[in-house]
């Protein structure tokens, strides 16, 4: 965690400290140099009896990329889950999600995301139905070839012995001649798939996290997560063949369909604006491409 609300960072101890899990379970909490440790702290507190809990606070803000190595380096267990700060579990997630990876061939799984906040305003009630279609629809799909193309960060299981052989790419990912400091979800799926794993969509593993509930933050999280996609698309181009050609539609589509709907909506609006009439080309692709 970095900075997150004790009350938020309280309520997803409780609910992995909850978990129906009949195995071991063991829990590492990261705290990368948050500056309000001292509220954190009292959350701490209330977990340093309970053996599960193991606590490590690094003295600066790394990212999340090297929090999670640290934690990764730490532990021990065969399946590895990474469960972000601001995210509640159901109880049974970690059952859930053990029973799929109980496939060897698998090397990663998400479960399905809902906003904890949805009922806040607007655009949390947006976000929640962005989410549902995102996970039960895209994630679904992609899971049906065994090809999710990003297993969303707020609830994803990693096999470890798959983890260990890719670490060291994901730890000196360079991009534009910089170490790498954001993408890290899709980044760390697309080296699973590279390396022959499959990902995979669990449906009935639910995790709500807390989303944006303001326009400008919220465009600022799409605007790095698109970073993110279109950076990591052109780096799977050389995976896609070896994927059923659904992965690749679907990755035209996302990725080109989005720029050609920001083309027309631009040309459309540009059209009426100096010649006050309807862009009807425009129009069409833009419901096409809503449509598709």
């Amino acid at each position: 965690c970095f900075n997150e609300n004790p009350a938020t960072l309280r309520a997803c101890l409780t609910s992995i400290a909850k978990q129906e899990y009949a195995g071991v379970l063991n829990v590492y909490v990261i705290d990368d140099g948050s500056s309000n440790r001292d509220a954190l702290g009292a959350v701490y507190r209330d977990y340093e009896e309970d053996p599960r809990f193991n606590f490590i606070l690094l003295p600066k803000n790394v990212g999340k990329r090297k929090a999670q190595i640290a934690a990764i380096r730490s532990s021990y267990g065969e399946l590895i889950l990474n469960v972000d700060s601001d995210t509640t579990l159901a109880h049974d997630v970690v059952k859930n999600l053990v029973l799929k990876m109980r496939d060897r061939s698998i090397g990663a799984a998400m479960g399905q995301l809902t906003a904890s906040n949805r009922k806040q305003s607007w655009l949390t009630r947006l976000i929640d139905m962005e989410y549902w279609l995102a996970c039960n629809e895209e994630r679904a799909a992609q899971g049906r070839f065994g090809a999710v193309m990003c297993c969303c960060g707020p609830c994803a299981i990693y096999r470890r012995s798959a983890l260990l052989r890719l670490l060291d790419k994901y730890e000196t990912q360079f991009f534009r001649g910089k170490q790498s400091d954001f993408g890290e979800d899709r980044h760390l799926t697309i080296l699973m798939l590279t390396a022959g794993y499959r990902t995979e969509y669990v449906p009935n593993a639910i995790a709500a996290t807390v989303v944006p509930d303001k326009l400008i933050p919220y465009l600022r999280q799409q605007l790095r997560w698109a970073r993110s996609t279109y950076r990591d698309t052109l780096l799977s181009l050389r995976l896609l063949p070896h994927l059923n050609g659904f992965l690749t539609l679907d990755t035209l589509a996302q990725n080109v369909g989005s720029l050609l709907l920001a083309i027309s909506v631009i040309s459309g609006l540009a059209q009426f604006v100096m010649t006050a009439t309807i862009p009807w080309p425009a129009c069409i692709t833009i419901a096409s491409m809503t449509f598709v």
